[in-house]
């Protein structure tokens, strides 16, 4: 076994113990805690689009517990300022000068809950964190901690008092997944072993943040075939040309899914990247930055949008 495939498995391993920690607060969503592993790992933001109650809130805290990182969750409301997110400059009578108050961005896992429930001003103050990981208050610019991530939630739009998010704001996020709700065998394991005040004994820390920074450093060496890059370039091409819809995948869209496929295949214990990594990430990764034509009749939705990425997939042969 070369030394890259030996320190993949190891990574594997250590990233198998992540997941079976927050696996035992959330039961029966294997395929969604995977999503927000490799999301994690390739410095991502996630956005999580359902219905109360379905263990949005609970994933972001299990991450951080976990990871025994600082977490930050903030309800989002309609008269919420960018302030009361950034922090907030203040005038110090006993120092005699102004100083900084950070707010609780300043933190590894942020959770945005219901982030639609804000104006469009409240929610562009997070553009800057999410994109350059820092903050600028009158002037002056704020480092985030490191690993910094955004988990954001989302009301279906046709609830009332939403403001749907823009493409721009969209498109910070590597990810867009549905919770949705757990089978009938894992609900029965909920109502018997899940309560919040249970949240310490369920989840225990397996790795620090120091861990999780060097987990990342090793995304970026998984390596990334030409042949791969092609496929992965096709996929791209034909959402900017694809008659049904009104917006394709812009750059940042291609380079979140190259950084989502090293993650997932250093998840499997790959020092390499495979054509089918790149497909089962496309419509978690792209499906939110599309925008089907409204031209063409049916509905505009993220499912819709969803759907066209996978015609998009079947289309295009995949390289051996």
């Amino acid at each position: 076994m070369s030394n890259g495939r030996a320190m993949a498995v190891e990574a594997a391993e250590r990233i198998a113990a992540l997941e079976q920690s927050v696996g035992a607060l959330i039961r029966g969503k294997a395929e969604v805690l995977r999503l927000a592993v490799v999301c994690l790992l390739a410095r991502g933001h996630l956005l999580i689009e359902d219905v109360p109650g379905v263990g949005k809130t609970t994933l972001g805290q299990a991450l951080a517990r976990s990871l025994d990182s600082g977490f930050h969750r903030v309800q989002f409301t309609s008269d919420m300022l960018p302030s009361d997110v950034l922090g907030v400059t203040v005038y110090s009578r006993s120092r005699e000068e102004f100083e900084f108050r950070p707010g609780p961005i300043f933190t590894n896992i942020l959770l945005a809950d219901e982030i639609n429930r804000t104006t469009p001003k409240t929610q562009s103050a997070l553009l800057e964190a999410m994109n350059e990981r820092q903050v600028t208050i009158e002037g002056r610019s704020y480092p985030l901690p490191d690993p910094f991530m955004v988990i954001a939630t989302q009301n279906p739009v046709e609830y009332h008092g939403t403001y749907p998010l823009p493409e721009s704001q969209l498109d910070r996020f590597l990810m867009r997944l549905e919770m949705g709700y757990p089978d009938a065998d894992s609900e029965r394991e909920i109502l018997r072993a899940h309560t919040q005040d249970r949240l310490a004994d369920l989840v225990q820390p397996v790795a620090c943040g120091a861990d999780l920074l060097q987990l990342q450093r090793q995304v970026d060496d998984v390596r990334v075939d030409e042949a791969v890059v092609d496929y992965l370039m096709a996929i791209v091409q034909k959402t900017r040309a694809h008659e049904h819809l009104a917006l394709g995948v812009s750059p940042r869209g291609s380079i979140a899914l190259y950084r989502a496929s090293q993650a997932l295949a250093l998840v499997e214990g790959l020092d390499y990247v495979t054509p089918h990594h790149v497909k089962r990430l496309a419509a978690p990764v792209f499906a939110h930055r599309v925008a089907p034509d409204p031209r063409f009749g049916g509905p505009t939705t993220p499912e819709r949008s969803a759907q066209i990425i996978e015609e998009i997939l079947h289309s295009i042969s995949v390289p051996l």
